[in-house]
This record gives C-alpha cells, sequence and structure tokens, in this order.
C-alpha cells in the first residue's frame, strides 16, 4: 500500500542508452520518454498540463493494440488512467475509473491505494475489450470497469470475506470474466472471481494449498494472471519453504532470526480459480536470501509457457514452465552481472519471446540493502528481451529505458518504510499485439527542467515526494515480442 503528493515531467527525452550485448536475433531497443497528465483529456506529450500527482502505476495493451494504463493518488485520492492509440507514442488521461469529482485531483475519491489494471482477451457485444481498474481502499477492492475503451467506468466495490485487505492484483479471461488477488487479513493469498465483468464477485478461494498452510503469514504476495486459452489462473508468491521457519522468518517485513523468502511459488487454478494447487519454482539453499522484493511475478506466452520473474534484491533472474506451472527451468539470470536491479515485471508474448523491466543502478556495496544506498546510487528504468527464452542460458538484450529517474535509496518495506519511497513498489510494462514493442510506465521524482513540472516541484526539491510523478517510455525500434499482423 502506499501514499503520494507527486508531480510532471514532461517534453520528449529520446534516449537508447545500451547496457549489455545484444541477444543474437535481437535489435537494439529505443525509446521515448514523457510525463502523464493528471487532467481529463490531455495528451502527452505536447500540452503544458503534462504533470500528474500519481505514482506505482500499471499497463496492459488490448487485442487491437491500444496501451491502457493506471496510476493512484493514495488512498482517498482516487485513480487516474491513461489510453494510447498510436503505439504509445501519446497517451491521453481518461475520466478517473473511482473518482467522485471531474478529474481525481480534487474532492474525496474511493480506493486510490495498489492500483494494478487488466484487459479483457476477449471483445465484449459492444465490440470493446472490457478495461478493469482494481484499487484498493483497505475495508475492500475496488473494481472499476470499462465496456467502452475507457470513455466511461463503473465503480463496483468489492465486499471480500476478510475485514482488511491489501496489495491487490487484477486479472481478465474471456469476454467478462475477471480475478483479483489479495493478501487477507491473516495474511494469507486470497482469489476472487467475477463472471459478469466485475458486477458480483460470488467465488473466494485461498491460492495457499493445504500442504502450504505454514506459509499463511509469511508470504509476500505477486501478481495474478490468466492463460486466455487454456484458462488456467496463475497466482505467484514468495514465501518460507518449511513449518520450522516460521521460527526465524520475517515479520512485518522486518527479518527476525536467520531466514527469508527464499522460495518461489506457483499457485495453479486449473478449475477457473475455485481450488488451487501450490508448486515450488525455485527454492534457494540459501535461507537468508530473500525474493519478496517488489514482487515475484507471472506471464504468460501465447502458447501456454509461463514465465516467473524474480530478484534476490541484487539481480533478476527467470523460471520458465512447458507443463502449465507444474515443473521449472531454471533460475537464469536477467539483468546483468553488476550493480542491482530491483522491482521486476514481465510481459510475453509469442512462444519463447519475453520482455522483463526492473529499475536499475551500478551501485553495489555487498552489505547494504537499497533502502540505505548513497545518493550516489543512480537509478533508471532496464528493460531486457528474449526472443528465445524456452531455451536455457540463452541471452538477453538489456537497455537502458529511461533517464536517470531517483538518487540514492529506495524503500522495499511497504508502510513501514523509514526512508525515502518514491519508487514506491512496483511499475510495469506491456507489449502490443500488433506491433510487438513495449511501452512501460514508471515512477520518476527528478525535475526536469524543460518540462512542465508541477507546483513544488523545483531543482530544490528533485529526488522527493514533490517530484514524484508517472511518466512513460515506450519502444520506438528494434525486436518485438509478437509477429507484426
Amino acid at each position: 500500500m502506499r501514499r503520494v503528493f507527486v508531480l510532471g515531467l514532461g517534453a520528449v527525452l529520446a534516449l537508447a542508452l545500451s547496457v549489455g550485448a545484444v541477444a543474437a536475433g535481437s535489435k537494439t531497443a529505443a525509446f521515448t520518454n514523457y510525463s502523464l497528465a493528471e487532467t481529463t483529456g490531455t495528451t502527452c506529450p505536447g500540452s503544458s498540463a503534462c504533470s500528474n500527482i500519481a505514482s506505482e502505476p500499471a499497463i496492459r495493451a488490448d487485442g487491437a493494440g491500444r496501451f491502457f494504463a493506471s496510476s493512484e493518488n493514495g488512498l482517498g485520492g482516487g485513480t487516474v488512467a491513461f489510453r494510447s492509440t498510436d503505439n504509445g507514442l501519446h497517451y491521453t488521461t481518461l475520466v478517473s475509473p473511482n473518482s467522485l469529482s471531474a478529474t481525481s485531483d480534487t474532492g474525496f475519491a474511493p480506493g486510490g491505494g495498489d492500483t494494478d489494471l487488466a484487459v479483457a482477451p476477449v471483445k465484449n457485444a459492444a465490440g470493446f475489450y472490457n478495461v478493469y481498474v482494481a484499487s484498493l481502499s483497505l475495508a475492500n477492492v475496488d473494481v472499476s470497469t470499462s465496456a467502452d475503451g475507457g470513455a466511461t467506468w463503473t465503480l463496483n466495490p468489492v465486499t471480500t470475506p476478510e475485514t482488511l485487505d491489501d496489495r491487490e492484483w487484477i486479472a481478465a479471461d474471456g469476454a467478462a470474466k475477471v480475478c483479483i488477488s489479495y493478501h487477507d487479513a491473516p495474511q494469507g493469498i486470497t482469489v476472487g472471481c467475477s463472471q459478469d465483468a466485475g458486477t458480483t464477485f460470488t467465488q473466494f478461494t485461498t491460492a495457499i494449498d493445504a500442504n502450504h498452510a505454514f506459509q499463511i503469514g509469511e508470504n509476500s504476495i505477486g501478481n495474478l494472471a490468466i492463460d486466455p486459452s487454456s484458462h488456467i489462473v496463475y497466482q505467484t508468491y514468495s514465501a518460507i519453504t518449511t513449518a520450522a521457519e516460521t521460527a526465524c522468518a520475517p515479520q512485518l517485513g522486518v527479518v527476525a532470526g536467520t531466514c527469508n523468502y527464499h522460495g518461489v511459488y506457483m499457485a495453479v487454478s486449473t478449475d477457473g480459480g475455485a481450488t488451487f494447487t501450490d508448486y515450488p519454482v525455485y527454492i534457494n539453499p540459501d535461507q537468508t536470501v530473500g525474493y519478496g522484493h517488489q514482487f515475484v511475478n507471472v506471464s504468460v506466452d501465447k502458447a501456454g509457457n509461463v514465465y516467473s520473474v524474480y530478484t534476490d534484491d541484487h539481480h533478476v533472474y527467470y523460471s520458465f514452465s512447458t507443463d502449465h506451472g507444474k515443473t521449472w527451468s531454471g533460475p537464469y539470470l536477467v539483468s546483468g552481472s553488476s550493480g542491482t536491479q530491483i522491482f521486476p515485471w514481465s510481459t510475453a508474448g509469442d512462444a519463447g519471446k519475453l520482455d522483463v523491466v526492473y529499475y536499475q543502478t551500478p551501485y553495489y556495496d555487498g552489505v547494504n540493502t537499497p533502502d540505505n544506498y548513497p545518493l550516489s546510487a543512480a537509478w533508471t528504468v532496464g528493460f531486457a528481451q528474449n526472443l528465445n527464452a524456452l531455451r536455457p542460458g540463452s541471452s538477453w538484450s538489456r537497455q537502458t529505458a529511461s533517464p536517470i529517474n531517483h538518487y540514492g535509496g529506495v524503500c522495499e518495506s511497504g508502510v513501514t518504510c523509514t526512508g525515502n519511497r518514491d519508487l514506491f513498489d512496483d511499475f510495469g510494462v506491456a507489449a502490443s499485439p500488433t506491433t510487438g514493442l513495449a511501452s512501460i510506465v514508471y515512477s520518476d521524482d527528478q525535475y526536469h527542467p524543460n518540462a512542465p513540472n508541477t507546483a513544488g516541484c523545483d531543482a530544490s526539491t528533485s529526488n522527493s515526494s514533490s517530484c514524484d510523478h508517472t511518466a512513460i517510455a515506450t519502444q520506438t525500434g528494434g525486436s518485438g515480442i509478437f509477429g507484426k499482423k
């Protein structure tokens, strides 16, 4: 869960910085960067209103190649949504999915915490792909549905079985099925599904099966994904690996004792989310390693292969499964062999094609966690692509996709953070099925002298919440992960 004040970036900054060897068959990617707008109807870049007060964003693409993104203003502040119809070169700010006011920058709005977004893989009766935005309000999860491409939204507060919920995720299937997952009050993981486009959620179940009940209260949740072909539901998480480890496991995000969440797991449902079976993706024999670093991630390619992406607070790794999450190959290194890479997110395309993004810095001292990195640690958005990800040991192309978006420490302890939390907990990437190219939505707390910055953001407040905002990096060249139509 998060809270933010935030501001603008602006003006297109084109860059394509190579930070690694280009994989065979891959072409070096190029990116264009700019800020998004808070005000409904504003198209960016190109407007003096291209600044925002949102952070911790999410992004998806629909079957027609349109990108939809969301970001949040904090609990009670509502959610901001954006749409691109020109392959990510411009984004227009939509009506807020859950706001009670015309724009999400004034008045009270439900939700506003921990946003996530999903797009239906099948068109509705009106010829649109339903878009769903989930937002957190602690007492419940708010799901907003657009059946007309983001022009209008219907807000559906989900009355969950628990009294409190945290860090929700959302995924869609078919024309009208949508599922959410979240940490419930005992810190188990609940998955709830709706068959009527989010109007009612009548099916709730635990993603942690009886054999892994010892992980309740000792896990870090990851995202939710649904394979549109097989309709298998995947919920990923990291956790302790034995019941004995409850005595040394992290408490409230602080490691107490000698063990951490050193296991990555995939909860798999073959009956539409009614029941789950949990399979280990990778268990590190070093019990002190933790993979709950915002967050373990799952994505599924068009052939039904499943990818798990995770970080040990130093490097990003991936594993893959060709049998619907039952057995896994890996881990294999995604990011470079130096520096620090955290907050991974992935999107899969055609069989064996995978894009991964993460926040990266050349800094690593082997002693401090990112929370305590010095101001000399310069962070950017890293982009890695593998066009043969089903081959063990296959190579990745790696580029830097943004200007510097933060300096110094990156707090990873959620609401218990005492250090700089401007990057909050996650960001995202999606790829267009029509071009194969990616669009990345990310957080940036830097003042940009040639851009429209929000009031309160200047050179003296750079690298603080006064300059924190949501920005875009859209791929304009290089290889894509879908075959062009």
